[in-house]
């Protein structure tokens, strides 16, 4: 009976462990105080898109992505599909090294090197803008 006891307690701390990991989001709504409404990181760091990636598919590697590093998650099952307060879906692609990256509407998400938490210098740079959210 003891047994069976703790293999049940174990059994809910498993399950409570994995409801927490599974609505962990890996991406926030912050507002900025010039582009408003953003998509950015838990330690809200800015998140852009390539307009490069218009077709959905990684083209930011190598020497692109040490400045826009992708926002790697380590499972699809990680991925909460849709965040309350941020209209839009996420989802994941692999990268040519076999990594996950984040997607957002399909697109691959990444941060700039550069950028330190609540910063957005790269919108409009060289096809990168931040991720802008509606309402």
């Amino acid at each position: 009976m003891k047994t069976l006891t703790l293999l049940a307690a174990a059994v809910a701390a498993l399950a409570v462990g994995s409801a927490r990991a599974a609505t962990h989001a890996p991406a926030v709504r912050y507002v900025d105080d010039r582009f408003g409404p953003i998509l950015a990181t838990p330690k809200k760091q800015a998140l852009y898109y390539w307009t490069r990636e218009n077709d959905f598919r990684v083209h930011c590697t190598g020497e692109c992505a040490r400045l826009w590093p992708p926002l790697v998650v380590r499972s699809k099952a990680a991925v909460t599909r849709h965040v309350t307060g941020i209209k839009g879906s996420f989802g994941t692609i692999r990268r040519r090294d076999g990594r996950l990256q984040l997607t957002f509407n399909r697109r691959p998400l990444y941060s700039y090197v550069h950028e330190g938490p609540t910063q957005v210098l790269c919108d409009n740079v060289d096809g990168w803008f931040v991720v802008r959210l509606r309402g």
